[in-house]
């Protein structure tokens, strides 16, 4: 028996949009079938001790075999979109040149089953599983790489485009440029600190030529996901608050600005390379939608004098946790959503492309997963966004990350997301009480609809 979501869903539009999220990587497996291209995540998982379990997406959720029985879990969901992402490299195995049609084939064949089930398709182009090939020439570094996305775009939309219902073409550029080249706790764990600027322009840059592809051969709505998050000064003092500040700039306007300002922090403009100018007209073309991806508020303090970067990032204290030890914050999702309609008049209507929790519950002795703690994570954070609606601002979709317990990136498969739990071993997937939360959820919202 599950929990009623009664008015979870109450004051949201009669268009709202619920969903589920997934990558490519996280659940496809299949790493060396089918002419598929090696990535930087098999070189990543490969290397002794970036996983915290020491494991690999090699196979995942098998979802690359078992795409029907999870379009099918789609179905019995009444999910109004499913947002899943595109691996580069089994469209393009070296990142440029001759196309791989089987890897094009298995996702014309996803698409189709999708709409045939009722889901409206939204389509990732790009969610962090780069060619090897491509970082090897410098990745998300060198400007080649955004002129050859440009290129898979086009490649995509052609044969997806007529379907295709929403796209995002990059994923969480700032958790790349951040994560992936300026620290090392994603692939291609570069290091480099501010050194990895030059990545976050030619990710907006990807995204910016991707936009022009899907304009010119798909028919669908082209829009963002982004991860932004409230920044908060750990005390309220003059040194966190600058902190705070600073890495606001970094994390959430550094990459929201270019998209819906057509400019840089100026803070930031004489570090990206040239021709900024004209890239960012690219970059700022008019979207159908501005995809965000919330998960908590993160506590900033000052770093100590001598420190490479002006802050530090600080535990939030004083509210519940997830399995991963982020703080639950439903409010601080309405008041980003608030400070972002203030921050960007005239922006396009909002998704939330991305949101939910980790929480490791698996089947009791009846073959139940009690979940409670995700549906009450996920109650309250429908509340927040129709909250944020009563304040005005535009939100036409949630999507729930995840669809199914996936492999976590550095933590491998010791943290679980979905609302339906997967036996890594037999791959059995088992829906959670929160899966048959969400439906009624859906189901209650669908029933007001006139």
């Amino acid at each position: 028996m599950t929990s009623a979501p009664s008015s979870a869903a109450a004051g949201l539009p009669p268009d709202f949009r619920f969903g589920t999220s997934t990558a490519s990587y996280q659940i496809e497996g299949a790493a060396v079938e089918d002419g598929k291209g090696r990535s930087i995540w098999d070189t990543f998982t490969a290397q002794p001790g970036r996983i915290v379990d020491g494991s690999t997406g090699d196979v995942a959720c098998d979802h690359y075999h078992r795409w029907r029985e999870d379009v099918e879990l789609l179905r019995r969901l009444g999910a109004d979109g499913y947002r899943f992402s595109i691996a580069w490299p089994r469209i393009q195995p070296t990142g440029s040149g001759a196309v791989n049609e089987a890897g094009l084939a298995f996702y014309d064949r996803l698409v189709d089953a999708l709409l045939g089930a009722g889901v409206q398709p939204m389509a990732t182009l790009y969610h962090w599983d780069l060619l090897q090939a491509l970082e090897d020439a410098g990745g998300w570094l060198n400007r080649d790489t955004a002129l050859r996305f440009g290129d898979y775009a086009g490649v995509v939309a052609e044969r997806l485009g007529d379907r295709v219902a929403h796209w995002c073409p990059v994923n969480e550029p700032n958790v790349v440029t951040m994560s992936g080249y300026a620290l090392t706790e994603l692939a291609p764990a570069r290091g480099l600190l501010f050194g990895a600027l030059p990545a976050a322009h030619h990710l907006l840059l990807g995204h910016g030529l991707a936009v022009q592809a899907l304009r010119a051969h798909a028919s669908g709505q082209v829009g963002t996901a982004t991860n932004h998050m409230p920044v908060w000064p750990l005390a309220d003092d003059e040194a966190d608050t600058t902190a705070a500040g600073y890495l606001d700039l970094l994390w959430n306007r550094l990459f929201a600005d270019p998209i819906l300002l057509g400019r840089y922090p100026d803070a930031f403009l004489d570090a990206m390379p040239g021709p900024v100018a004209d890239d960012l007209a690219l970059i700022s073309q008019p979207l159908d939608f501005y995809g965000l991806n919330y998960y908590n508020p993160m506590g900033v303090r000052a770093a100590p004098a001598g420190s490479p970067i002006p802050f530090e990032y600080a535990d939030l204290t004083g509210f519940p946790t997830t399995g991963f030890g982020w703080p639950i914050v439903p409010s601080g999702l309405t008041d980003l959503l608030v400070d972002f309609r203030e921050r960007y008049p005239g922006m396009p209507p909002i998704v939330i492309t991305e949101g939910g929790c980790s929480f490791n519950d698996g089947p009791d002795e009846h073959g139940v997963v009690d979940d409670q703690a995700r549906i009450d994570y996920l109650d309250a954070h429908v509340r927040a966004v129709a909250d944020a609606v009563a304040r005005g601002v535009d939100v036409r979709g949630y999507y729930c990350w995840s669809l199914m317990d996936n492999f976590e990136w550095a933590h491998g498969y010791t943290q679980r997301f979905g609302l339906v739990h997967v036996d890594f071993d037999t791959l059995v997937r088992t829906p959670k009480r929160s899966f048959d939360w969400y439906a009624d959820l859906v189901r209650q919202h669908h029933a007001v609809r006139p």
